[in-house]
This record gives structure tokens, C-alpha cells and sequence, in this order.
């Protein structure tokens, strides 16, 4: 526990000390990769866990997210924050994590967005759960409009607000059209602004984004994406051309073992 006060308490202030990015990790070797590469902390991608079970987003049980955060907390002595929802933050804590997050989307296709009281009674919850014990474990409240074709930008800020009371710290509209709407939402809140990165033509640099106040950057599952991106390209030649030139252009084994050995 008192390792994980000392993330929790980086974790936090990580929000306090201007922009910084989040890269979303699936497994050992990817969280690995990324804390050698000096990122500050790390956080899971629910879409990228599923993937490595063979499975959709929304499809992995609770124990499955939990055992696979535990997985990332074990190799890696970055603050750790994944997705979550409100019932699971105390389970969460106990696995080691020091943040996560809790959607307004409801997973009902009639009815995706919960109604705004019942969206604020779970975020209030999740906050009582998530700073009611011996560390304060960060709570990310999404507004998910533009991700289920809601494109209010009013009404995703009024959801904010109304987050930013229930106390959560950290707030976060993924699916923003355009860097008007970000500064939109960061000018409208006291607390720190999450951006995720992933969407093409809605994906902007560091130096933008912190300019429109954003404090944190969140890559989803593009790294993933990214390295599935490489294996199809490879398997491709193979399958198809009876080939392999992708093994002129790959790392090293002994260049990624550096990533995968501890530091000295």
C-alpha cells in the first residue's frame, strides 16, 4: 500500500504539472516498452484487453479487466489507469491501480447515454468508493455524446460540470470534432482535461492541445492498432506473396530485450 500511495500521489500531481501523455498498454511487454521509454505513467485500453482475450470491447468480464490490470501493475512501476466503472473502483484499488475512469454510456443501443441525474449518482458513487481510503485514487468521469452520435456540445459540457461537482478529477469528452470544442470544454472546467487521440482528422499535436488547456493525452488503442497494423502486413507478405522482406525492417530480439530488462 504504501507503494501505491507513492503512485497514487504521482499519479496526481502528474494532472498539476502541465500537459502530459498517457499511452494506453495491453500487455507486459507493450507496458514494458513504454515506462523505458521514460512515459510517467501508464493506462490499459479496455478495447486492446478484450483483443488479447479474442474478444470485442464490452465483452471482457470483470475479473478478466482486473487480472489484466494486475498484470500491467506487475511489470511496471508507473502510476497505472485503466477503465472502469463505478462498482469495481474498490476492487480495482485492491489490484494495485491508482486511477481509472466511469462512462456515461449506458451499452443500450435504444437508450445509449444515461439520463444526466443517473450519470452524476454514478460518478458521486464511484468518487465516495475512490477517496473515501488510505490513497486518492483519480476518478476520470467521460461524457460520451460524440461517440454515440450525440454531437451536443452543450450538453456534453453541462455533463462535465456537473461531473466536476460530483468530484471527479479528471473529466473527459472523447470524440471532440475540432480544437474549438476542446477549448470549449477546458475553458468550461476548473479540473484537468483528458484528450484521447485515435480518430483521423480529430487527432491533434501535443503543443495544440496543451495551448487549448488540455493536461492530459490519451492515445486509446492506437499503439495497439498500430502494432496489429505491423503483424497484418507481415502475415499478408507471407500468406500471400510467399515472402518475408518484413524481417529487414523489424527490431531486434536483443534491442527489444533492453526494453523488456529491468533498469540497472
Amino acid at each position: 500500500m504504501e507503494k501505491q500511495q507513492e503512485l497514487a500521489a504521482r499519479f496526481r500531481a502528474l494532472h498539476e504539472s502541465g500537459v502530459f501523455v498517457i499511452p494506453n498498454v495491453w500487455d507486459g511487454a507493450s507496458a514494458a516498452i513504454m515506462a523505458r521509454l521514460g512515459f510517467k505513467a501508464l493506462a490499459t485500453s479496455s478495447a486492446a484487453c478484450a483483443a488479447t482475450l479474442g474478444k470485442l470491447d464490452g465483452e471482457v468480464t470483470r475479473e478478466e479487466a482486473l487480472l489484466h490490470a494486475r498484470l500491467i501493475v506487475s511489470v511496471s512501476d508507473c502510476p497505472v489507469s485503466p477503465e472502469t466503472v463505478a462498482d469495481t473502483v474498490r476492487l480495482a484499488i485492491e489490484s494495485g491501480l491508482v486511477g481509472g475512469s466511469i462512462e456515461d454510456a449506458s451499452g443500450d443501443p435504444r437508450a445509449p447515454i444515461y439520463e444526466l441525474d443517473h450519470a452524476v449518482e454514478r460518478v458521486a458513487a464511484a468518487v465516495e468508493q475512490a477517496h473515501g481510503r488510505r490513497l486518492h485514487f483519480v476518478l476520470t468521469a467521460r461524457a460520451e455524446n460524440f461517440l454515440h452520435d450525440r454531437p451536443n456540445l452543450d450538453d456534453t459540457v453541462k455533463r462535465l460540470q456537473a461531473f466536476e461537482r460530483a468530484g471527479a478529477d479528471v473529466l473527459f469528452a472523447p470524440g471532440l470534432p475540432d480544437l474549438a470544442a476542446v477549448r470549449a470544454v477546458c475553458s468550461a472546467l476548473k479540473r484537468p482535461v483528458n484528450f484521447m487521440v485515435g480518430m483521423r482528422g480529430k487527432s491533434f499535436t501535443v503543443a495544440e492541445l496543451a495551448a487549448a488547456g488540455v493536461r492530459r493525452i490519451s492515445l486509446s488503442t492506437t499503439l495497439y492498432r498500430a502494432a496489429m497494423t505491423g503483424l497484418l502486413a507481415a502475415a499478408r507478405e507471407v500468406s500471400e506473396r510467399g515472402t518475408f522482406s518484413y524481417v529487414d525492417d523489424i527490431v531486434s530480439g536483443g534491442e527489444l530485450g533492453k526494453y523488456l530488462r529491468p533498469p540497472q
